[in-house]
């Protein structure tokens, strides 16, 4: 057992060690501008704090994360059909696509899926 502790704790350090030098060899040390550019998302990160953000756009990718996360729980639906009894998963089934139908209905009325207004 001593043996087997005095090897784990050499090989412990022999990672700790490996893992410092790595850090000091890959370290970069020269700031290029462009790197510090923004990348896809298109907000400058060394301007102010307070931007004006399009609420519009904000509550469209909410509503694509909702529906997303809605088909996810959905998918399964299709695989649970054999084991479970067939009027629960109907009823569950329906009820649940309704929910959605009539979500989809409420933010159609209130405008919410127009990009322009």
């Amino acid at each position: 057992m001593n043996l087997c502790m005095e090897h784990f704790l050499v090989i412990m350090f022999i990672m700790v060690v490996i893992m410092i030098m790595m850090m000091m060899l890959s370290k970069k040390t020269i700031l290029d501008w462009q790197k510090s550019t923004p990348f896809e998302c298109g907000f400058n990160p060394m301007s102010q704090k307070r931007l004006p953000f399009s609420t519009h756009f904000f509550l469209i990718a909410i509503i694509f994360l909702i529906f997303d996360i809605e088909i996810i729980i959905i998918m399964p639906m299709t695989l649970t059909l054999k084991s479970t009894i067939i009027y629960n998963w109907l009823l569950t089934s329906t009820l649940f696509i309704v929910i959605l139908i009539v979500g989809l209905y409420h933010e159609w009325k209130n405008g919410m899926l127009k990009w322009t207004k």
